[in-house]
């Protein structure tokens, strides 16, 4: 449907069925606006004193003008349309959930603001695409801002079937490629997930190098000052029905990639999104001292997999399985009730139509066009098509999870842990480090700073700090009289420094959310001057940042920061 489609229902005025339809419409009206929904979609399933419409008509023409009647036909209207009633029906005919009042059309927007605050960043894809391409043999070159010529992709990626699962072509050469969608035109390919080169890249890089993640690396997290050294291990979920494909595996239904760490004294945690962003390689100048720390943690070399692979099952294959059966239970009832209530409906048909035929040939009449043996055929057609229809549901009922599969690991070492072995850094551009009990007291101060100041703007902040991985620290919902747009939220990543600190570190995982929403992202920098603070309000403070592949962190100078500085308390 490209065009404006017009939908209009002729009704003449000051007829007795127009006042019932006049009734009608308004009523219909008044409550689509209370339920929030498409009530116009069940007109069809609606009776009226236990009639359906069309005999409510013909009895308001055959009334004549008398006053009670009107009466009457008004309070059965008024009645059949009774809001519970709407509602049930409404929710009996929706073969999805996609009928929703006020709140669940707001929470579903909320949570789809904060999905994208989380979503991959196009340099992050075209850095990782440019890469891997060149490791597999692929040949590009820069043209222009944004966009790249492919002169040869090579037989590997090409020649693979079913490597790219979009199952689309993938072309010898591109004239012209991008990964941000502002570069995309009718002469450039908008490299994006899905696309089937990106694709194919993707899967034979994990092909070649899948043994790498489960031989593990080492990383750092420059933001923990702590001391205890912990394992970080990617794990797969997979929920699959009894549904076969066409090469034999049953349907995968919902595929998640999860990250658990766990520490030495037996701790197991949920590591959220993507804590690897935040992570950074170890340095040359520090393998000497990882390798010291290596040979002290003995836990290693115990069965840590097997306990990893025991928290997955019970917190995130259990739970997984548990949301993915409730919405196809109520989906596939859903669609089951309409394939029967529809089916049914067809076989009754014409299962009377062959018999009143098989009545009328009796009696020597015929048709041209159908006999009483065709009906009954097309009545067993259509009872053999029911059937297979709910054993393809029952299929689609069946899930059944598989086990976790630990894809891959990392040592996580704190950088609290490093700066106790190793001599304190020496560089200008560094962010001074404190103490954990100074830089707790710092934040502290700046986080009820800030919750302060968005009350006094009108906003209603929640402190979402403690939450694993969502790259900022307030979440502030903008009420109705403040919004300018349709955004219902601000992220707002608080940075407490105290007086006269030259530079504030952020992080890859801060950086991404603030380009992805750069329209509801603040960057709040909180000066602190002990029980004192100043608050400055910053937009867009990463516009020009492209964090390389490997990065983890950037430093910025406070002094610069502050020229893009909107607000201050």
């Amino acid at each position: 449907q490209t065009e404006v489609c017009n939908l209009w229902n002729l009704v003449a005025r000051e007829t007795r069925e127009g006042d019932v339809f006049q009734r009608l419409f308004e009523k219909l009206e008044h409550e689509r606006e209370a339920l929030g929904g498409r009530v116009f979609d069940i007109l069809g399933k609606l009776t009226f004193d236990n009639k359906p419409l069309k005999e409510l008509l013909i009895e308001a023409i055959r009334s004549g003008n008398d006053p009670k009647r009107k009466a009457e036909f008004a309070a059965i209207v008024d009645h059949s349309l009774d809001r519970e009633a709407l509602q049930r029906l409404m929710d009996e005919n929706a073969l999805t959930d996609d009928l929703m009042d006020v709140r669940m059309v707001t929470q579903i927007r909320e949570d789809m603001e904060r999905w994208e605050a989380r979503k991959l960043q196009p340099f992050f894809i075209g850095s990782f695409f440019l890469d891997a391409f060149t490791r597999l043999g692929g040949t590009y070159h820069p043209r222009g801002k944004g966009r790249w010529e492919i002169r040869n992709v090579p037989a590997s990626v090409r020649g693979n079937s079913g490597v790219s699962r979009s199952g689309l072509p993938i072309a010898k050469r591109y004239a012209r490629v991008c990964f941000d969608k502002q570069f995309s035109d009718v002469q450039t390919e908008f490299l994006c997930p899905g696309h089937p080169l990106l694709e194919a890249v993707l899967e034979l890089t994990l092909k070649t190098s899948r043994s790498l993640l489960k031989q593990g690396t080492v990383f750092v997290d420059e933001n923990d000052v702590g001391l205890d050294v912990r394992l970080l291990f990617y794990v797969e979920s997979v929920i699959q029905n009894d549904t076969l494909q066409a090469n034999g595996r049953q349907r995968e239904v919902s595929h998640q990639l999860r990250f658990v760490e766990m520490f030495e004294d037996g701790r197991v945690r949920n590591a959220g999104y993507a804590p690897y962003l935040d992570y950074r390689p170890v340095r040359e100048e520090e393998r000497e001292v990882v390798q010291q720390v290596l040979k002290t943690q003995t836990w290693l070399r115990t069965s840590v997999e097997e306990r990893a692979m025991e928290y997955a099952t019970e917190q995130i294959v259990a739970p997984h399985y548990e949301q993915v059966r409730a919405l196809q239970e109520a989906r596939i009832d859903k669609i089951e009730g309409a394939v029967r209530s529809r089916l049914t409906r067809e076989i009754t048909y014409w299962d009377l139509r062959a018999y009143h035929l098989s009545v009328e040939e009796k009696k020597g009449k015929t048709h041209r066009t159908l006999n009483s043996e065709n009906a009954a055929r097309r009545a067993d057609d259509l009872r053999a098509r029911l059937e297979t229809r709910l054993r393809e549901l029952q299929r689609e009922r069946s899930l059944s999870p598989l086990p976790p599969n630990v894809a891959g690991g990392a040592l996580v070492i704190p950088a609290g842990l490093l700066r106790q072995i190793l001599p304190p850094e020496s560089e200008p551009t560094a962010e001074p480090t404190l103490s954990t009990e100074n830089r707790e007291a710092v934040e502290k101060i700046a986080m009820d700073a800030v919750m302060e100041f968005e009350r006094r703007l009108g906003f209603i902040p929640k402190d979402v700090s403690t939450a694993i991985g969502p790259g900022y620290d307030i979440e502030s919902y903008i009420p109705e009289h403040l919004r300018q747009g349709t955004e219902t939220l601000r992220f707002i990543e608080v940075k407490g420094r105290t007086k006269g600190a030259p530079v504030v570190t952020v992080s890859k995982n801060e950086i991404l959310a603030g380009k992805n929403k750069p329209e509801q992202y603040i960057l709040a920098l909180v000066e602190v001057d002990g029980t004192n603070t100043q608050v400055y309000y910053i937009t867009n403070p990463f516009d020009d940042v492209e964090p390389g592949f490997s990065a983890h962190s950037v430093n910025f100078e406070i002094r610069k920061l502050l020229e893009k500085c909107i607000l201050r308390s």
